[in-house]
């Protein structure tokens, strides 16, 4: 609704923006706080739309700064730095092992409620650091130092609040903690923030293989004991510096070759897989779909049916074409994911076993199964009824 808003008077809006910033007036507008529950409850905030604009600006003009500063393997929130390019490198790293015949043990960590135990004061020191704009970091320092809290609007279900843990709300964050998820800048301060992580770990600690994104943090060494002495030494460093603390009950150290699950997939030496959760879902969406188009036909699902954002409608005859549009954005993007992996008998046991009624609707664009259309002569009869209309 911001958007419509800002867009009726485009260019008077823009300008407004221009001069608060230049006298130096500007002040965030209130965000809106809503609750996602897949895969798990969790807090968002979404900014105002005229302080996403000054967000992308922000982050335009620090990225030429940081981003040289970055490391090769931290892939989030960045450009061409997205989970499956770190697929990608971690499986490169593990033939490279299996090559010269040595065993690779990994230590899987991450850090303990990371957005909203981010220092601001230790955030803004680094960035006053390497950024000596004075009025870019004025700038910084308003948007960091905003508390969402103290001005938001809630939207949606308020009850899904009481489902968040108190030590993953911002709303029960300690004064001068925490950053809001939900915002570009928050992820690009995040990339900032770690980077102090990552600069200890490769040039002090001197560990070849390691990948982050965002708080996930992956280490592969020959030695499993040495895995210990770097998790603890990584453990203390974030203490000492950056005011965090690693999770005490996500810490992991296993060879190799029983598969690192990372990023949605299990990535093994020689081939990768898809997440069981992520197939879980798909199998309990296509369940919700074709019971959808058919109300009356018993079939049971795995587990449990969660709830899902397409709507439940019970079509007579030829469902909705949005109906079929919604389904079919639904499976693509669930077989975009799957074709990173070694998935083809998987794709088409879902196909042959779990598509029942969408077979009738949906039909695969190519013989590898990687993405589906709406079937052709259906897609006639919703051109005709368009004509006709």
């Amino acid at each position: 609704m911001s958007a419509a808003v800002f867009e009726v008077q485009f260019e008077k809006a823009l300008l407004k923006l221009r001069d608060e910033l230049v006298s130096k007036t500007y002040q965030p507008g209130p965000h809106t706080c809503f609750v996602i529950t897949d895969p798990k409850p969790r807090e968002v905030w979404a900014a105002d739309f005229r302080d996403r604009i000054i967000h992308h600006l922000l982050v335009a003009y620090l990225e030429p700064i940081f981003e040289p500063k970055f490391i090769f393997h931290s892939y989030a929130c960045r450009c061409e730095k997205g989970a499956h390019k770190a697929i990608r490198y971690l499986q490169i790293a593990n033939r490279k092992s299996l090559i010269a015949n040595r065993s690779l043990y990994y230590l899987q960590t991450d850090i303990y409620s990371f957005f909203v135990s981010i220092d601001k004061q230790i955030l803004f020191n680094i960035l006053k650091r390497y950024c000596h704009n004075t009025d870019i970091l004025w700038l910084v320092e308003k948007i960091i130092f905003q508390n969402p809290t103290d001005n938001f609007i809630i939207h949606g279900d308020k009850t899904l609040f009481q489902k968040i843990p108190p030590h993953k709300s911002l709303f029960c964050a300690p004064a001068g903690k925490g950053l809001p998820i939900g915002n570009l800048t928050s992820q690009f301060f995040a990339n900032v923030y770690l980077n102090e992580l990552d600069q200890f770990v490769k040039h002090t600690l001197k560990c070849r293989y390691y990948f982050r994104y965002m708080d996930d943090l992956l280490l592969l060494h020959s030695s499993p004991n040495q895995l210990v002495i770097w998790k603890n030494e990584i453990d203390q460093f974030v203490k000492n510096n950056l005011a965090l603390k690693l999770h005490p009950k996500k810490q992991i150290i296993q060879p190799v070759k029983n598969g690192i699950n990372f990023l949605g997939y299990i990535t093994k030496p020689n081939y990768s897989l898809s997440r069981k959760r992520v197939v879980s879902a798909l199998k309990r969406k296509l369940h919700r779909l074709n019971l959808t188009l058919n109300p009356q036909a018993k079939y049971q699902p795995e587990k449990p049916i969660l709830q899902t954002s397409l709507p439940l409608i019970f079509p007579k005859e030829i469902p909705a074409l949005a109906f079929l549009q919604k389904a079919q954005a639904t499976v693509n993007s669930y077989f975009g994911h799957f074709q990173h992996c070694h998935s083809l008998k998987l794709r088409k046991s879902l196909y042959f076993c779990y598509f029942k009624e969408l077979k009738k609707y949906l039909i695969p664009a190519d013989n590898n199964f990687y993405s589906f259309i709406i079937e052709p002569h259906l897609k006639n009869y919703y051109q005709t009824l368009k004509k006709d209309s």
